[in-house]
């Protein structure tokens, strides 16, 4: 591989996993783990400047977490509330475009009017820190190609135009923490040829130099998408 060919990662997207056992490791309750998986976040959205990130795509809340204790799901999303209250005014400073993926117009009325406050707010941003809330990757390749149909011919080309990432770069690398090895219904489409990591270090102990690590790695890789 030549120098000018080094892998840069425009598009990385995380699970971020492990919050739960972070907290039973010390003895804690899960809200306390999930609060630090929300600071761990914040660390990572104001290191972007300083990587070749474009867009960061965060598993915040899947379709399938709502069978969680419903404490728990209340818990997350009064995390929601408070991360993008009290973090909109810091986004729109640094130039942080918001983007959300998945049904979250199905949540509480209050976070959707804030979601959509806040997507209007940084509209204008130069990086982007893509969300999945209430999202499915089946569910998301399902609408896309419904969408498709009803517009005509059904193809890969016509499908990705109707994915929830259709407007954001291809996605380059995909990181699972806590040691984790799956996707858990997270981004499938879009991991066709993404490179992929998985950590053992739990989520609220993920740094911006794990993250910068993880870049470092991703540029020693040849992707060769099916090639030689």
């Amino acid at each position: 591989m030549q120098p000018d060919e080094t892998p840069r990662a425009r598009h990385v997207a995380i699970i971020m996993d492990g919050n739960g056992r972070w907290a039973k490791r010390r003895h804690l309750p899960r809200a306390i783990g999930h609060q630090r998986g929300v600071e761990a976040v914040r660390e990572l959205v104001r290191s972007l400047n300083e990587t070749s990130i474009e867009c960061l795509t965060l598993y915040a809340f899947s379709s399938e977490n709502w069978k969680r204790p419903e404490d728990e799901v209340g818990d997350l999303m009064n995390l929601m509330r408070k991360f993008v209250k009290s973090d909109l005014p810091e986004f729109i400073a640094n130039g942080v475009k918001l983007h959300i993926l998945g049904n979250w117009r199905g949540l509480a009325p209050d976070i959707v009017e804030m979601l959509e406050d806040a997507l209007e707010r940084t509209a204008g941003g130069s990086r982007t820190l893509a969300v999945a809330l209430n999202y499915g990757s089946q569910q998301e390749i399902a609408r896309a190609a419904a969408k498709a149909a009803a517009e005509g011919e059904v193809t890969t080309d016509t499908i990705a135009a109707h994915l929830d990432t259709a407007e954001l770069p291809p996605l380059d690398l995909l990181i699972r923490t806590s040691g984790e090895v799956r996707l858990s219904n997270f981004l499938l489409w879009q991991s066709a040829y993404a490179e992929m990591m998985f950590v053992d270090t739990l989520w609220p102990d993920f740094t911006p130099g794990h993250l910068k690590q993880a870049l470092e790695d991703f540029s020693g890789r040849e992707r060769r998408y099916g090639g030689r």
